[in-house]
């Protein structure tokens, strides 16, 4: 398949569609602008109240009937524009792929990934979705959102500030903490400032000051290593300290501001066997299981883990150059010493896990997870604010896939399309192969839009016989409508169907070798409309989809795992100070009265609202319609293992939607040779 890096086959199509454009947008601006000033937000409301003295009512008055006038002034050169635009989408590629070459800032925080041979120990993946609500402003504010290329940019930019910290994360298996998540984030390095997740990084001349106090926490009170005074374990200073020997905090060999280092023999914590002999500089044998071991203690693991960047690939870019420098030049600075705080994990030991316990690792996050190396998007609808996000993006993605769907008539059925797909790919890996389908069962407003499934070909790697080996990504957004549960059942029958397809039609043998490719992971990700506990949703909930995909979070229909949370907001509460942040949604998540208050929860057709409006709920932690699903026969004697599940909530005051994440580890289960 050849991947369409432009609209259209032709520059001559490419102008007319512009030209076109060009006259239908006056009309379009205006009339967005004539319908968001009718359709005002909880914070607009808030504000209003607040100040009885502002100029918002004197400007909505003035400002309507001139958007009225200039919108009937704007309609023949529209209709002129849509009589010309209209046929061109008959002949419209259905996607638009964008590849940039990383630059050197891009390789300093690990932009594309590298296509090492791979190793029968394999790799882990990480996968993300996240469902944006970027509609025109107009339409965007029925949700209680507004300001749609505001919140693109931001959107952008704080999707690549949390890939892109390095991977941090401190394991804590105690059996008095019950929660969803444990505590909150808390600084790791004193050398690095207590920073949230909106903060830009610091400059790469930026230098981290000297550790003077704890080498893993700026406060001994809380710190899982070791204790206040002069009992503590772990000198920090002086020539006894076992991180520093020589006094040089800056060494290569620390396994604490250094990545890698903890299985090698130049770390100084975990040499060779330092967990069961006498070489830990620590403690000694008698103490190595005992609860007086401060680095070994049966109930604290700690992980440190700030890879070095991939090196970059010399690979050509085609990139259609729209929109201003800030594609080049705007966003956050690049490099590696991002300001961060540590996720922490609850983790099941093998002794204290309950029957129907998988032990996965789960979080409520403040970031996306650090190293992202694929994310589904969903209601990337507006056009303008398409491209700002592509921009922001693109400074850690490589490889995107935007501008999915059928405009017009073309390739869905007989109804007009207003709206693409509202799909979009990121990936730092190359991809190979795109197709696109349009569900033609639509129905209501919802078949206003081009809804379909996007499925994509991935190479993630090469093996030693010289094999690509590739994966397969299936994004997609169903029908919202409630009720319609025989409409979403159907695309999911589709979905199945076309993905076989796509897999059948790509997995021929390579021309260059003629050697199969070996398949990693075949993965489904997006916004299915549906949850797994509503009484309503039980057609979808017994769908075939669920016998050939697992869902790390479901027990099974109807019943989810104890730790699984809901993905929908109440949009009458987007602005509350509460949730205004990550941080603060983080923790409103985290308790139990607080994700009653801000999350949509399941309901029964016997049950009627309470007094706040909301329906009472049923069980569950939350309406959770944000799937990643992933197939575990895709490689005969291949294994496969969810590292983590995370929900995340640093788009917090941005959409309606908490994003999701999944780190999937592959390995051939082969012996290393």
């Amino acid at each position: 398949m050849v991947l369409h890096t432009s609209p259209y086959s032709s520059a001559f199509l490419r102008c007319l569609t512009s030209l076109s454009w060009g006259f239908i947008f006056p009309c379009y601006w205006l009339l967005d602008r004539l319908l968001a000033s009718c359709v005002a937000t909880s914070l607009e409301k808030r504000r209003r109240s607040q100040d009885p003295c502002s100029f918002v009512t004197l400007y909505v008055l003035v400002s309507t009937p001139l958007y009225l006038l200039l919108l009937l002034a704007s309609l023949p050169f529209a209709l002129l524009g849509f009589l010309l635009w209209a046929p061109l989408q008959a002949v419209r590629h259905p996607y638009l792929y964008t590849h940039r070459s990383p630059n050197k800032h891009q390789a300093e925080q690990g932009g594309a990934a590298s296509l090492a041979d791979w190793r029968p120990q394999g790799r882990s993946f990480c996968f993300g979705s996240a469902n944006v609500c970027l509609l025109p402003d107009s339409l965007a504010r029925f949700n209680n959102l507004s300001e749609t290329q505001r919140r693109a940019r931001e959107v952008g930019k704080r999707i690549r500030n949390g890939a892109s910290r390095p991977q941090i994360k401190i394991y804590i298996d105690s059996p008095t903490n019950t929660s969803i998540s444990a505590v909150s984030f808390s600084s790791l390095v004193t050398g690095f400032p207590r920073t949230s997740s909106l903060d830009q990084r610091p400059d790469n001349t930026a230098e981290a000051e000297p550790l003077t106090g704890c080498p893993v926490h700026n406060s001994s009170a809380d710190c899982p290593i070791h204790t206040a005074g002069a009992d503590c374990p772990i000198p920090t200073t002086g020539d006894d300290c076992p991180i520093h020997p020589t006094g040089n905090q800056s060494s290569s060999d620390c396994p604490v501001h250094v990545a890698g280092g903890e299985n090698t023999p130049e770390c100084p914590l975990h040499t060779a066997g330092a967990h069961n002999s006498s070489d830990c500089p620590v403690h000694t044998t008698v103490a190595q299981n005992s609860s007086d071991c401060p680095m070994h203690a049966s109930e604290v693991q700690i992980s440190i883990s700030a890879p070095e960047p991939d090196p970059p690939e010399a690979e050509t870019g085609n990139h259609q150059g729209e929109g201003d420098a800030e594609s080049l030049t705007g966003g956050v600075p690049s490099n590696n010493t991002l300001s961060h705080r540590t996720s922490m994990f609850k983790k099941h030991s093998g002794r204290k896990r309950r029957q129907g316990d998988d032990g996965i690792d789960h979080e409520i996050s403040a970031f996306f997870p650090a190293n992202l190396d694929f994310l589904c998007l969903q209601e990337v609808f507006d056009h303008r604010a398409t491209s700002r996000l592509r921009r922001q993006l693109q400074h850690y993605f490589p490889y995107i896939l935007s501008d999915v769907g059928r405009y017009a008539w073309k390739g869905c059925c007989s109804r007009f399309k207003f709206l693409n797909s509202g799909v979009m790919l990121v990936s730092r890996y190359p991809i190979l192969d795109a197709h696109y389908e349009c569900y033609p069962n639509g129905r209501g407003e919802d078949a206003l839009a081009a809804k379909g499934a996007l499925f994509v070909k991935v190479q993630v790697g090469t093996s030693h016989q010289e094999q690509r080996v590739v994966g397969y990504l299936t994004c997609t957004h169903l029908h919202a409508i409630e009720g319609d549960a025989a409409v979403r059942c159907e695309q999911l029958d589709l979905l199945l169907e076309w993905g076989t397809d796509f897999r059948k039609a790509t997995s021929r043998p390579s021309e260059e070798k003629g050697l199969e490719d070996q398949v990693a992971f075949d993965v489904v990700l997006g916004d299915l409309n549906f949850d797994n506990c509503s009484s309503e949703d039980k057609l979808e909930q017994q769908h075939s989809l669920f016998t050939q995909y697992k869902d790390p979070c479901r027990l099974g229909p109807g019943e989810d795992k104890p730790w699984a949370l809901g993905t929908l907001l109440d949009t009458s509460g987007l602005y509350d100070e509460e949730v205004s942040s990550p941080e603060s949604l983080q923790k409103v998540m985290e308790n139990e009265e607080g994700r009653k208050e801000y999350l949509v929860f399941p309901t029964n057709k016997n049950h009627c609202p309470n007094q706040k409006g909301r329906k009472i709920p049923l069980k569950g932690n939350g309406r959770r319609i944000d799937y990643i699903l992933y197939s575990e026969a895709v490689q005969q004697d291949w294994k496969m293992d969810i590292e983590e599940f995370s929900f995340i909530t640093q788009l917090a005051g941005l959409t309606d939607h908490l994003s999701v994440a999944m780190r999937l580890a592959v390995s051939t289960g082969e012996e290393e040779p």
